[in-house]
């Protein structure tokens, strides 16, 4: 069962981001990141759509992907805080991106190595490679913004004030992360601290910014304890699937 919530939080981490990400969908600035922000979702949502079939299969009480992401309350789902802040502007959006892709690139590397999991391991091959691109393409516009005019650097300092306070929240275990760990399935998270820092140090001396100090981190989601935004997002996204239960397409 404890693998089981393991594989459950990674899923929820990246349907929830990938969700968020969607909601810029014919609202981006221009139409290259109107293709690009879509692809960016479905890189996720993808990702989540295989972790919750893995998920699934191990729990053993035939609970779909479409079950488990559909009919689960707020209290109920496990992601970080970090994925399911509200986008707030572009500049927010981007650095939330660059936060979540620095720490799961590494993630998925260090699985590749380790992982006794095939169904993870097939996951982490793909999803690394989708990483890197996030890095890049988040990472771009981080600098853009942060070295750019006056107001595009004052909102990109606005989103590391806002957003950096959840960041340690993707270096902690829950307990049913660290008996995966244990167990030779997932990577121990706290070990990816200095490859996380380094991407994040590197774009942040190009963009001209600062990583501040965060004396009270932000933490909760692993225990379903969450803001009021992922409240309404799942509303929005389980509307359908909860009004037809059990209806595929």
């Amino acid at each position: 069962m404890a693998i089981f919530e393991a594989i459950l939080e990674l899923a929820d981490d990246h349907l929830v981001l990938g969700h968020r990400i969607s909601e810029w969908c014919g609202h981006a600035p221009m139409l290259e990141e109107d293709l690009a922000m879509p692809n960016m979702a479905l890189d996720l949502i993808g990702t989540s759509r295989t972790l919750y079939d893995h998920a699934g299969k191990l729990e053993g009480k035939g609970q779909s992907e479409d079950d488990l992401a559909y009919l689960r309350g707020e209290r109920e789902y496990r992601n970080c805080l970090l994925v399911e802040r509200p986008n707030e502007d572009f500049a927010h959006t981007m650095l939330r991106s660059l936060y979540f892709a620095a720490f799961m690139r590494p993630y998925w590397l260090k699985t590749l190595e380790m992982t006794n999991d095939e169904t993870v391991r097939g996951v982490a091959g793909k999803a690394e490679k989708e990483m890197a691109y996030h890095i890049r393409h988040a990472g771009e516009w981080v600098i853009r913004l942060g070295d750019g005019t006056e107001e595009s650097a004052a909102r990109m300092r606005d989103a590391v004030a806002a957003l950096h306070i959840y960041t340690d929240e993707l270096f902690e275990s829950s307990p049913a992360a660290a008996e995966a760990e244990r167990a030779g399935v997932l990577p121990v998270r706290a070990d990816l601290r200095a490859a996380w820092d380094e991407v994040i140090g590197q774009v942040f001396a190009e963009a001209f910014l600062e990583a501040p100090e965060v004396p009270y981190p932000q933490t909760g989601g692993r225990k379903g304890l969450h803001g009021e935004g992922l409240g309404h997002l799942l509303a929005e996204m389980q509307s359908v699937y909860r009004a037809h239960p059990g209806a595929t397409w």
